[in-house]
């Protein structure tokens, strides 16, 4: 009789037991789902027209169909993934226009990496075309190592690198190929 009281006993804790391991759900998944941050941009803006202005100038004019502004990850960025078309003024209201197909602007480091048929055209007819192009908003100064062709009075030039400032005054080319005439 005493073994079979054991043996009862056995059972109501294993019953107990399996009733504890299969009873609770494990909630492993949901658990770590909870702790994976959404990665979602703060802010989302349709047919963006954003107006930069200085002392009652217009400088800068920035039309996007689609902007995405990713303001509290580790690293600030705001994304264009329609692309851009950005309008700037110097202080003599000369126009350059710059456009692509796709721009991202990192707040930390103030580059504007343009992407996908980049071309900047200016007032005085110098054109430059690629298909990716870095802006260092600090300096002032264009840079890219991808191919790329550039046009102005003088002639057209291919090459593969070029840095340059943003009024096109000075510029740097690498790798270059193509007609340029001379003032000789």
């Amino acid at each position: 009789m005493f073994l079979f009281k054991k043996d009862k006993f056995y059972i109501v804790v294993m019953a107990f037991a399996v009733t504890l391991f299969f009873g609770c759900e494990s909630n492993f998944k949901k658990v770590q789902q909870s702790n994976i941050a959404e990665f979602t941009p703060t802010g989302d803006a349709d047919n963006v027209n954003l107006k930069y202005t200085d002392s009652g100038f217009i400088r800068a004019e920035l039309i996007s169909s689609k902007m995405l502004d990713y303001a509290v990850v580790d690293f600030p960025f705001t994304e264009f993934p329609k692309g851009v078309v950005v309008t700037v003024y110097d202080k003599k209201g000369k126009k350059t226009r710059i456009t692509s197909n796709y721009a991202i602007s990192y707040k930390l480091t103030n580059i504007i990496d343009l992407q996908g048929k980049v071309k900047i055209v200016s007032q005085d007819g110098q054109m430059l075309e690629t298909e990716q192009l870095y802006y260092d908003q600090k300096n002032e100064w264009f840079f890219t190592e991808k191919k790329y062709k550039f046009t102005d009075l003088k002639g057209a030039s291919n090459g593969q690198g070029i840095d340059f400032s943003k009024d096109f005054k000075v510029i740097n080319s690498q790798r270059i190929t193509g007609e340029v005439l001379t003032a000789e």
